[in-house]
């Protein structure tokens, strides 16, 4: 089975930009993607999801607008640029097929702090 893996994250300030990478051990080509995450405390919620050839995007009404849902089907990767992070992002972040199909990652940590 495809193994996913996310990075990128870390420890930004309030307005800074991080860029998470998705990255799957074979092909995403057949599979629409999404990027979800999860604050300690709460559940897990949907952020992005883009289909399989890149043509349509879309995003959570939280993230409209600062976030961007990209995908390099030859990489077999997809990223998501976050732009004027807020301290409300701060979460764990995931990717992974949509509907859901694979295990999931780790996860990759963003904390959005001063």
């Amino acid at each position: 089975q495809v193994q996913l893996v996310e990075s990128g994250g870390g420890l930004v300030q309030p307005g800074g930009s991080l860029r998470l990478s998705c990255a799957a051990s074979g092909s995403i080509r057949a599979y629409a993607f999404a990027w979800s995450r999860q604050a300690p405390g709460n559940q897990r919620e949907y952020v992005a999801h883009i289909t399989t050839g890149g043509g349509t995007r879309t995003y959570a009404d939280s993230v409209k607008g600062r976030f961007t849902i990209s995908r390099d089907n030859a990489k077999n990767t997809v990223y998501l640029q976050m732009n004027s992070l807020k301290p409300e992002d701060t979460a764990v972040y995931y990717c992974n097929t949509s509907p859901v199909r694979l295990d999931w990652g780790q996860g990759t940590q963003v904390t959005v702090s001063s």
